[in-house]
């Protein structure tokens, strides 16, 4: 059987876009404390809908709606440990159904859809942009505690992947990989940054890079949630792993009107550049849509036929 490491190394893959954008775009309020999370459990169809939206226009993997999803952020809304766990395996298990369905749709013609269980950072359950800025004043074992409780929800699951993403200083990226270890299910560890050389907390690229490739459990190792132009500088400092890359989609967010402004990126024309710098995983994160990941599909379509 194909295994996600199988498929990684035949790259290049196409990760879908952001969920947020196409849950917004549905109508639905994002506004809590819990984003696009609290749909698990008041609208798990619409996520649903998402997952095949992006399947639908070329996207090969399925990050779930786990992002913000923890047992301290669902419980201060009373919702109990034991329904958070199982809140955790249907981000999965939506994302699965939609990746059958898509391959069943297409009679295997366009090869297997993968699903990647989000683990977001510690700072995106305090939902006030601390995922931006890292040194969240906890140590490396009080981080540690917060991450393996979820990780092993989502890995019992049986996801494809791990997605550790956004991930913002090299203190929390050693508690995941310590938190991954003996799970048993492989991970991409992808970072979000300053400028293009730092972590949003400002120390080198090279050394988050450098940890990730330490740890067995890593398959791939990045960048996402920043701007395409970073992204795509700071993907050339990685080095012994296969690279992740999906940025976001042009713009600057404005947390008042709860908005972008400016004009979006063309991402889809960075694809060869990505592959160029050694990319296997490439998609969008924030503002990018299924017509985005259609058009960066497209792209790589002569790279991916034989997939």
């Amino acid at each position: 059987m194909t295994t996600f490491r199988d498929a990684l190394a035949a790259g290049p893959l196409v990760l879908d876009g952001g969920m947020s954008n196409e849950l917004a775009a549905q109508g639905h309020d994002l506004g809590g404390a819990l984003w696009s999370a609290r749909l698990l459990r008041d609208a798990p169809d619409a996520i649903a809908a998402v997952h095949r939206a992006y399947f639908a226009a070329g996207a090969q993997v399925a990050i779930t709606a786990s992002y913000q999803a923890t047992y301290e952020g669902f419980g201060r809304l009373g919702i109990s440990r034991g329904e958070t766990t199982a809140l955790l395996r249907r981000s999965v298990t939506l994302a699965r159904e939609a990746a059958e369905a898509a391959e069943a749709a297409e009679g295997g013609s366009a090869g297997k859809r993968w699903v990647a269980a989000s683990v977001g950072p510690y700072g995106a359950m305090l939902a006030d942009g601390s995922e931006y800025r890292g040194d969240y004043g906890l140590t490396v074992a009080e981080l540690t505690r917060f991450h393996r409780p979820r990780l092993e929800a989502l890995a019992e699951a049986a996801p494809d992947v791990l997605a550790v993403e956004t991930i913002p200083d090299l203190r929390e990226a050693e508690a995941v990989l310590n938190a991954l270890d003996g799970l048993g299910v492989p991970a991409w560890l992808s970072y979000s940054i300053r400028g293009a050389t730092t972590t949003s907390a400002g120390q080198p690229l090279t050394e988050a890079f450098a940890l990730a490739r330490g740890s067995d459990a890593v398959v791939a190792t990045g960048v996402n949630c920043a701007p395409a132009a970073d992204a795509t500088a700071a993907l050339a400092l990685v080095r012994g792993l296969p690279g992740v890359v999906y940025p976001n989609g042009g713009g600057v967010w404005d947390a008042r009107t709860r908005g972008w402004l400016g004009a979006q990126d063309e991402i889809a024309a960075l694809a060869p550049t990505w592959l160029g710098a050694g990319a296997a995983l490439v998609g969008g994160c924030c503002r990018v849509g299924p017509a985005e990941i259609e058009e960066l599909a497209a792209r790589l379509r002569p790279s991916t036929a034989d997939r």
